[in-house]
């Protein structure tokens, strides 16, 4: 799995001129990639990740502060524009496969207690966001 990980002030997604998602105050904005040979364990470990990451101010973690999380689909992280002019999407995973485990994510953000807000997977989405610091962080899982 892939992830950019955005410290934001506040953040919201709109699917068809409606918020689907918000978060008003400061927490983390998590865009998730998912690859073809991506499972259960990697969903743990980046569970584990956002949560215990200190990276909001005074370097302190979403656990440690209750801080808000807007998690993402977003096949484009497996993007590949090496070649020619057209980026491939190969190396993301089929919405059958990804989509199960977009929602073990968040799933498992919430079991851990974290406050979540989503979008809507496979859905066109408008990301509205005020970055705080501008601060970016992208995390990749680690192979198995």
């Amino acid at each position: 799995m892939r992830a950019v990980l955005q410290r934001v002030t506040r953040a919201s997604v709109t699917v068809d001129g409606t918020v689907v998602g918000q978060v008003d105050e400061p927490g983390l904005v998590v865009l998730v990639g998912i690859t073809h040979d991506d499972g259960p364990e990697q969903v743990a470990w980046l569970v584990r990740k956002i949560r215990d990451l200190r990276i909001l101010r005074d370097e302190q973690s979403v656990a440690e502060l209750d801080a808000p999380v807007l998690v993402i689909s977003q096949f484009t992280l497996y993007g590949d524009a090496r070649k020619g002019r057209r980026p491939t999407w190969s190396a993301a995973a089929p919405g059958i496969v990804a989509e199960p485990l977009y929602d073990a994510l968040c799933t498992g953000l919430q079991d851990e207690g974290t406050r979540i807000a989503r979008g809507v997977f496979g859905a066109e989405m408008a990301v509205e966001l005020v970055n705080d610091g501008p601060f970016t962080v992208v995390i990749d899982s680690p192979e198995r």
